[in-house]
């Protein structure tokens, strides 16, 4: 695993993610796009994963973009990554999957946002599914700053967040908003003075529900508003048929009988 990020696997299933470059506020160089990338691989492959908790060590989440770094590596000679190129065959490319990766993750994705969380570093924290935030962190779509618009998938995930004149004001502005802020304007789930543990908690609460439940929960509802209602009626059901009566259905409805904690069984 790349040393950009760490991880460790925590008991139940919940794996502990950190962004860890704290000398540079965790800024994102061509070392970290390379780290996050197969460090999403390697979780959308572990059928054990039950949650994720994502954060920065340090000072920050996340500073953006190293634009130093960048153009350091333009003038030499060794080939680097494009980051324009299609990860995997994928609809994201190299860039988007650094954030995009954990919208796509199977299983729920908690960002634990301190410090600064700006430009690409914010659209990471958006592809979470939920977001806990200090309310001193800064936040900002910041890409306006340097004549660009957000591009590692931010236009995707920002949309369903917020309304749209709200997205367009933060987009056009690149104005930092406080976590507070974050929380009323929709970018963000809650405010915390310890993000980082409320996050921990809440992923093994979720870590003791049905995987498989709880995998087609994040399917589901990120299909949502995508497909027609027609569509997301019949995917409702279908998703659901495949649930019933399956063993961890049946054990969720047994322990809840029993009284007991639920041993479930790590999805197919």
């Amino acid at each position: 695993m790349s040393e950009r990020v760490r991880v460790v696997k925590l008991e139940g299933g919940v794996a502990d993610v950190r962004l860890n470059r704290p000398e540079k506020m965790n800024a994102l160089d061509a070392a970290m796009f390379e780290g996050i990338a197969e460090t999403g691989k390697a979780l959308a492959n572990d059928r054990s994963l039950r949650a994720v908790v994502l954060s920065g060590e340090g000072r920050a989440f996340c500073a953006g973009l190293d634009f130093a770094s960048f153009m350091a590596m333009a003038g030499r000679d060794r080939p680097t990554r494009n980051l324009l190129d299609r990860a995997d065959g994928g609809a994201a490319n190299y860039a988007q999957q650094a954030a995009w990766a954990w919208a796509e993750l199977p299983v729920p994705v908690i960002a634990a946002v301190h410090g600064v969380a700006f430009g690409g570093g914010l659209q990471i924290a958006l592809g979470a599914d939920i977001r806990y935030v200090t309310p001193d962190a800064q936040l900002s779509v910041m890409e306006i700053k340097w004549g660009l618009i957000p591009d590692m998938s931010g236009t995707q995930t920002l949309r369903r967040l917020v309304r749209l004149d709200v997205a367009k004001e933060l987009t056009f502005t690149g104005r930092i908003v406080s976590g507070t802020e974050a929380v009323a304007l929709g970018l963000a789930t809650h405010v915390s003075s310890n993000p980082l543990q409320e996050a921990l908690e809440l992923a093994r609460e979720i870590a003791g529900k049905s995987p498989n439940a709880i995998r087609v929960g994040k399917q589901l509802l990120n299909r949502a508003g995508v497909i027609s209602v027609e569509e997301g009626l019949r995917l409702e059901e279908s998703l659901q048929l495949g649930l019933i009566g399956k063993p961890n259905q049946v054990e969720a409805v047994q322990a809840n009988l029993q009284k007991r904690a639920p041993r479930f069984s790590d999805p197919d």
